[in-house]
């Protein structure tokens, strides 16, 4: 008689269908209260092992729940080492999800460095793509210019930058495009365009705006509720121009027009002498606490200042962070503006998220000692903040 065969290994699938079996016979608020401990990296996996338990972890109920359990910061992120997947991570660096970045991914396109429930990635030669992490979603935006700049705009050649931002009022996503046109500050010129993600048929084009009148740094614009800001460009620096190193300029998305200028912190609470000796080289602006911030970066001693805009109005600023940046070792005045630290996030306690570009890194600063924590992450290509919830992939694409 032969011997009994040896049972093989249970497969995958037939692993999943034990366990959709036995989910079955755990009562609904049994599973809900065991769901809801454990992180949504796990919960993205475990949608895979039954119709139950992802009806369950996609209710609505469920997924404000487990936002209020976990909510903890997470990042959208792009690593040195992979050039075509967006990762969603936590500030202990562990990867919560992988998202294939498509027609998106690529070693030239970065993420814009937003603070949104969406990803934005895009190059300097006109490619832009909308990702929405927890779906997956990519919308890969036209590249052809609107009508009305066909014939102004050279596509062969073209410099672009991109802004994504959403409009409060009625929940649109929308992105602010310019074509930097090549020698811009001997009769060249900056053309601007906008475009409306899932705007329907009448919005399925990008549309030419009007610019503000000045040159603009490109590579200054963040944005804030649904306002682009910009610092004005370089070639104004020095005071026989008159156009002061903060002076800052702004696009409203949700009228699609440009608002009135604003004078920075520098300008509205130091002198003229003072002033004429900034230069736009160490200023720079973010996005924290749902307000515009004016980073000013001095270099005797190595010191960073937060100016917040408290009043867009009265073009109000306080000034609500000082710090010493010696214990980051920069060797040098030109070493320490090349390497501007990017605010990103201000955590629950007060501490500071920055990110340093060119070494990839993401740090953690006690704004009251000055210590900086390095997190421990592989190198970053690019980095955003994640307002939304993974968990919300039962709405449908969004983009």
């Amino acid at each position: 008689m032969a011997p009994p065969r040896p049972r093989s290994r249970p497969t995958t699938r037939a692993m999943r269908a034990r366990a959709a079996a036995s989910s079955d016979r755990i009562p609904p608020d049994v599973l809900f209260d065991v769901l809801l401990r454990l992180p949504a990296r796990d919960l993205c996996r475990l949608r895979a092992v039954s119709r139950s338990w992802r009806a369950l972890a996609s209710d609505p109920l469920f997924v404000a729940a487990h936002a209020a359990r976990h909510g903890g910061p997470l990042f959208l992120a792009k690593f040195r080492d992979d050039k075509t997947s967006v990762y969603a991570v936590d500030l202990s660096g562990d990867v919560v999800k992988r998202v294939a970045a498509g027609a998106g991914g690529g070693p030239y396109h970065r993420l814009l460095c937003t603070r949104l429930d969406l990803g934005c990635l895009a190059t300097d030669w006109n490619r832009c793509s909308v990702l929405d992490p927890a779906t997956g979603a990519v919308h890969v935006l036209p590249e052809r210019p609107a009508e009305e700049h066909a014939n102004c705009v050279n596509l062969s050649n073209p410099y672009t930058f991109f802004a994504l931002g959403r409009v409060a009022a009625t929940g649109e996503h929308k992105v602010l495009r310019m074509f930097n046109r090549l020698g811009f500050h001997n009769g060249g010129q900056q053309i601007f365009e906008v475009f409306t993600i899932n705007g329907g048929t009448d919005h399925a084009r990008w549309r030419g705006r009007q610019g503000p009148g000045l040159f603009i740094d490109e590579c200054s614009g963040v944005v804030v509720d649904g306002v682009v800001y910009f610092l004005t460009s370089r070639v104004y620096e020095g005071a026989h121009c008159g156009i002061r190193p903060d002076y800052i300029v702004s696009f409203d998305l949700g009228r699609e027009e440009w608002m009135r200028d604003l004078r920075g912190p520098i300008s509205s609470n130091a002198g003229y002498a003072k002033v004429s000796l900034y230069t736009r080289r160490q200023l720079a602006l973010a996005e924290l606490k749902g307000s515009l911030v004016l980073a000013d970066h001095y270099h005797q001693p190595f010191t960073m200042d937060l100016w917040f805009l408290s009043d867009f109005r009265s073009g109000l600023w306080v000034k609500q962070y000082h710090i010493r940046i010696e214990s980051l070792n920069l060797r040098s005045a030109d070493e320490y503006h090349e390497y501007h630290l990017k605010p990103l996030l201000v955590l629950d306690d007060g501490r500071l998220v920055l990110y340093l570009a060119p070494t990839g890194r993401l740090f953690i600063c006690d704004p009251g000692t000055s210590i900086f924590i390095q997190l421990d992450m592989r190198r970053l290509d690019s980095v955003g903040v994640y307002t939304g919830n993974l968990l919300n992939s039962e709405e449908g694409e969004r983009v």
